[in-house]
């Protein structure tokens, strides 16, 4: 009953947490790569040592490729992406960076291609969030009181926003602090966090909708934070076994999926923290706003 009697202090939190995740992605942005604003990138490896960063930048500038962004890569490559080159400039590319880089991926996404996946992006997250709606509403059907089966549905979608608004700020400001770009691994794992975080929110619903069927309790509050004590430990302990072996991928995985393993621990923590401290108590909320 402590979440219960608390839940304005629980949701207030999420207020705050999800108005800090937005000023996040509008004040850092998010980099968009090249996967959904075209470019190319080239990934080149050096037999030697690896020569400084800004010697790399200052042999390609004068190619004029438009805006460059170098990175280092592994202990002796380099990741370099530009606008969207011809093979010919390519070729500039590898003879400025000298005889002894190693070519080891060239990756040309044109604008158009980009602009078809954020289309399909966003019509993915729509489609998946009108499902969770439909498929809550449909399960919950039989339980109509105090709370209709459709607010299961759309607190359960809050959950979703709320996560994935601050995954997406955490994201926000690791771009700006080491430069990670939005790209199909970070649209990976936003659809992922959705998963994650409506499984754990419909266990707990799951739980409410079978206490208001035996009817053990004499208020819907009651039923709330009974069904509440019944689960988190259980919902508490799996999600911190997943984000122990996220956190493992994040210290000792390779470099390129550490950004998607942030992600997702991010998204694990705060899922778990929505469906105990904000879906539930959302719905109670629900349930005395109805009864004004």
């Amino acid at each position: 009953m402590f979440i219960i009697k608390y839940k304005k202090i629980f949701v207030s939190i999420s207020v705050i947490l999800v108005s800090l995740s937005i000023f996040s992605i509008f004040f850092f942005g998010l980099n968009l790569g090249i996967d959904f604003k075209g470019g190319s990138l080239l990934e080149v490896e050096y037999t030697n040592s690896r020569p400084e960063q800004s010697l790399i930048e200052s042999a390609i500038k004068p190619l004029q490729l438009g805006e460059i962004l170098v990175q280092p890569m592994g202990e002796n490559g380099f990741s370099i992406k530009t606008r969207d080159v011809t093979e010919k400039e390519r070729s500039s590319m590898m003879q400025a960076l000298g005889n002894d880089a190693v070519e080891k991926s060239f990756t040309s996404i044109g604008p158009s291609v980009g602009a078809e996946l954020v289309r399909k992006s966003i019509i993915s997250f729509i489609l998946v969030a009108l499902g969770i709606i439909f498929w809550i509403a449909f399960s919950f059907r039989k339980v109509s009181k105090p709370v209709s089966s459709w607010r299961y549905g759309i607190i359960a979608i809050i959950s979703l926003i709320h996560d994935v608004t601050i995954s997406a700020g955490v994201f926000a400001f690791l771009g700006y602090l080491t430069g990670a770009e939005v790209d199909t691994l970070f649209v990976v794992a936003i659809l992922t966090v959705l998963g994650l975080s409506v499984s754990d929110t419909i266990v707990v619903f799951d739980r409410i909708r079978e206490n208001i069927r035996v009817g053990h309790y004499k208020t819907f509050e009651e039923t709330v934070g009974r069904s509440l004590n019944q689960v988190y430990t259980r919902s508490i302990a799996t999600s911190s076994t997943v984000i122990i072996a996220l956190l493992a991928l994040v210290f000792f995985g390779p470099t390129s999926t550490r950004v998607f393993a942030i992600m997702l621990t991010a998204g694990m923590f705060f899922g778990t923290y929505s469906s105990i401290f904000l879906a539930s108590p959302l719905l109670v909320i629900s349930k005395n706003l109805n009864k004004e």
